[in-house]
């Protein structure tokens, strides 16, 4: 496999965007090499490309001295996506029956490397049930076993143990390197850079669409070193983030906030164009009088008396 000056962009002119800015790659005959970043730093762009999903902007990948996109290539090349996606309604056996149809497999062959894959893969007990039924560490299996199916000489693993348990990372670590055995390349994209230390013989970090530093797992951990330690210093010392700016990657800042600009005074109309005046408000009406008091009982008049009883 080798890439030179490979670039990726996406968009156009003032949102054009930058995902992968000239890499160079050459990954050499039965090593295992993984590939470390940071999130958005380019790695699954890189890996599309690898596999003929994305035609390059600019540079060249070759597979086998081939184009990726060429039947020839792809039918050498196994793959494992990060998030992988089946047919909902068919079964573990059915859908490597499928894969291996489309690889070029049938027949005997294909029936014995079906059942060799399910029982390595430990999808037996599962048989019966459909993709939507299967768990994520079962899908993950599942996904293993068809890259594995027809023996490719190129296995790309994206992320091939985040959904594991223990014990299936370490039959995954036993598949890679027997597949190293046979004679098989392995790139290995993975973010568990303890899985990455214990199986890769090179390693390429990426870091804003750029390769910051390629090499031997042996020569990055001299000094009785962690790769995690290396890692972190190699990013922070790129600049940190995932490296991207305007034109440049996806994670571009939002620009500064301008001031305002002070408020100009409207230019005076001519008479004839001047808006009316406003109308007057309306005169607020006046207050009722309060209502009046009612007035004092009036006195009883005198009682008059007769003659004989007056005084």
């Amino acid at each position: 496999m080798e890439i030179v000056g490979l670039q990726q962009r996406f968009g156009k002119r003032a949102r054009m965007v930058t995902a992968l800015a000239g890499v160079d790659l050459r990954v050499q005959r039965g090593e295992i090499f993984g590939l470390l970043g940071r999130n958005g730093a380019g790695k699954t762009t890189l890996v599309k490309a690898l596999l003929g999903l994305l035609r390059p902007s600019s540079g060249t990948v070759r597979v086998f001295g081939r184009e990726p996109g060429e039947a020839g290539a792809r039918a050498r090349i196994g793959y494992s996506p990060e998030e992988p996606g089946f047919p909902r309604y068919l079964y573990p056996r059915q859908i490597l029956e499928l894969c291996g149809a489309l690889n070029g497999m049938s027949g005997a062959a294909l029936a014995a490397a079906v059942e060799r894959q399910l029982a390595s893969s430990e999808l037996q007990s599962v048989a019966g049930r459909q993709a939507r039924q299967l768990s994520k560490g079962m899908a993950q299996r599942l996904s293993l076993a068809q890259a594995f199916l027809h023996e490719p000489e190129l296995l790309v693993l994206d992320e091939p143990t985040a959904d594991l348990d223990p014990i299936g990372r370490r039959q995954v670590r036993d598949l890679i390197v027997a597949a190293r055995a046979r004679g098989a390349t392995v790139l290995l994209n993975s973010h568990l850079l303890s899985e990455v230390e214990r199986l890769c013989d090179r390693v390429a970090i990426i870091h804003g669409g750029r390769v910051i530093r390629e090499g031997a797992i042996g020569d990055l951990l001299a000094g009785d070193r962690e790769l995690e330690d290396v890692f972190i210093e190699l990013i922070e010392g790129a600049g940190g983030g995932t490296g991207y700016g305007p034109a440049q990657g996806w994670a571009s800042p939002l620009p500064p906030q301008q001031p305002a600009a002070p408020s100009q005074p409207a230019a005076a109309l001519p008479p004839w164009q001047a808006a009316p005046p406003p109308s007057p408000a309306p005169p607020s009406p006046a207050p009722s009088p309060p209502p009046p008091s009612p007035a004092p009982p009036s006195p009883a008049p005198p009682t008059e008396h007769p003659p004989w009883l007056a005084p």
